[in-house]
């Protein structure tokens, strides 16, 4: 597979089923092929277009929080709930690593080479776009539901469990920089 989307998210090893972990890293590869940006660029661009063109927060440190957050949240869903709310860890894993695979479809670069949302971007989200490359790639539905609803179009379907922890560690790691309060 693709080292250059290994070296973007060492996160992929957490996923202990090697089907999963490979379609995971195929989608990623699949849509660095049809974007505008290489993976250098996603550790400089702004991680969100919503906050101004000042944000310091790289596309990749905010994705690989969530991650992070995503992982540590499930572990300790399953480690206090059990049985009674089980978390699965691969799907979860998955899912949070793609959520925003389908912002790569969204970008294109400006006269002064900065990263702006492009016509295809305003016709379909992220989330649509990022179903349509798992699903290229074989994601099984559970990841791809994630993807589907982890952002405001998941407020109108009912959620996994396993796509709320990545809806909550994707916003409460977006909304502050949004509308943080400054004193």
């Amino acid at each position: 597979m693709n080292n250059e989307v290994y070296d973007l998210w060492p996160e992929l090893d957490w996923i202990e089923d090697g089907d999963l972990r490979d379609k995971t890293a195929r989608t990623w590869e699949l849509a660095l092929e049809r974007s505008i940006l290489s993976a250098d660029d996603l550790k400089k661009i702004p991680f969100t277009l919503l906050c101004g063109p000042d944000l310091k927060v790289s596309f990749m440190d905010h994705k690989r929080c969530v991650v992070h957050i995503a992982l540590a949240s499930g572990k300790k869903m399953n480690s206090f709930f059990r049985d009674e709310l089980p978390v699965d860890m691969d799907i979860l894993i998955s899912g949070a690593i793609l959520a925003d695979v389908g912002k790569l479809l969204e970008y294109v670069k400006d006269e002064d080479g900065r990263a702006v949302q492009g016509t295809y971007g305003k016709y379909l989200r992220h989330p649509f776009s990022g179903v349509s490359l798992a699903e290229e790639c074989g994601l099984p539905p559970a990841v791809c539901h994630i993807i589907a609803a982890h952002a405001g179009e998941g407020d109108h379907v009912k959620r996994t469990t396993e796509a709320y922890v990545v809806h909550h560690a994707d916003f409460m790691t977006f909304l502050p920089f949004k509308s943080r309060l400054k004193v």
